[in-house]
């Protein structure tokens, strides 16, 4: 007996970022806000890290309010509907449900539906991650169209009072469609995880622990329901900081050369860096260790945005674009990295 010879999706050589989009909240808060909860300056803050400003989302405007905003201005400089999307991709580590997804939500509101969508959990690689799945799923045929976004409002789990991680934290979220290409505008993605540092960036309490504290209260233990579930108790962001900055120094720029090599390209052929806005001092070493020209513009946008983790690169890129517009058409080399430990990082070619 014979078998079928199944029909298989047609191939598409070539893909590349069509359009980027951004939402920054109104809410600006400065260094000198936030000495008012940790012992600190401005002058420390700007030194250390080069922040001087972050943008917060007040409580009525969500990881899917920001992700809407960033992803209709994607869609509009594309110059597609949103009827077109083949998937939407949402990066996010702070929509507030386990499930259903921000993406889900999210495309239902632009009038994709009955686009697949789901988000990523690979917080500051984030971003990098779904914009390797975005090109995969164009160039095997499988979506003529993909939106990735990366959006977080992560002043909902932080606590401003400690000092390993709160006060560099920021909201916003950042978008581009990606669409098929006459010629290569993504090149191939070097990404992975080191799951050995797993707990040098988290959260202090999982939930099903925060239900354990909620539920000994209600049983009359010393805890209290109603101290089990004050803002101390919540689940907050942490990081070793130390560690982070050593292993995001000498291995991120390892994963940098290796996506330029990847792509058959040299630093000397970039037009931008774009890397994760994690802290100015690692934006310098890494681009120190890359040996990158002069003529090489690094995104900086860390010192008004802070980091937004899955959005920090798509805003940097939007940032930038509108401060140079001559870089249209140049390489950019992105690379994000973060909490898992995971990284992910490629060569593209700026819309």
């Amino acid at each position: 007996m014979s078998v079928p010879t199944l029909k298989q999706a047609p191939l598409q050589e070539n893909t590349r970022i069509m359009g980027v989009g951004a939402y920054r909240p109104d809410v600006i808060v400065t260094n000198d806000d936030v000495c008012q909860w940790i012992d600190s300056s401005d002058e420390w803050i700007r030194q250390r890290t080069g922040i001087i400003t972050r943008h917060r989302a007040p409580a009525d405007v969500s990881v899917i309010d920001m992700a809407e905003g960033a992803a209709r201005e994607a869609l509009q400089k594309a110059g597609i509907e949103a009827s077109q999307l083949g998937a939407v991709i949402v990066s996010t580590v702070t929509h507030p449900y386990a499930t259903p997804s921000a993406a889900a939500s999210l495309a239902d509101r632009l009038g994709a539906t009955p686009a697949p969508a789901f988000d990523i959990s690979a917080a500051c690689a984030g971003y990098c991650y779904g914009i390797a799945q975005a090109d995969a799923l164009v160039r095997s045929g499988t979506a003529d169209y993909v939106l990735v976004v990366g959006a977080e409002k992560l002043s909902d789990v932080i606590d401003n009072t400690e000092r390993t991680i709160s006060f560099l934290l920021g909201d916003g979220a950042g978008a581009v469609v990606i669409g098929p290409s006459d010629t290569p505008g993504i090149g191939p993605s070097v990404w992975g995880s080191d799951g050995s540092k797993w707990d040098a960036i988290g959260m202090t309490h999982s939930m099903l622990d925060l239900r354990e504290l909620a539920t000994a209260g209600k049983q009359g233990a010393a805890l209290s329901a109603g101290e089990a579930t004050d803002v101390a108790s919540w689940p907050t962001l942490r990081q070793d900081g130390q560690t982070v900055f050593r292993w995001a120094v000498w291995e991120m720029a390892k994963v940098a050369q290796q996506a330029l090599d990847a792509a058959g390209i040299t630093s000397d052929d970039l037009a931008a860096f774009i890397p994760h806005q994690a802290n100015m001092r690692i934006i310098d070493e890494m681009a120190k260790k890359l040996k990158l020209p002069e003529n090489v513009i690094i995104a900086r946008d860390i010192a008004d945005a802070g980091n937004t983790s899955a959005a920090s690169i798509p805003l940097a890129t939007h940032r930038l674009l509108l401060e140079n517009p001559q870089l249209s058409g140049g390489l950019a080399l992105q690379i994000g990295f973060g909490a898992g430990l995971v990284f992910g990082a490629q060569v593209i070619v700026l819309p």
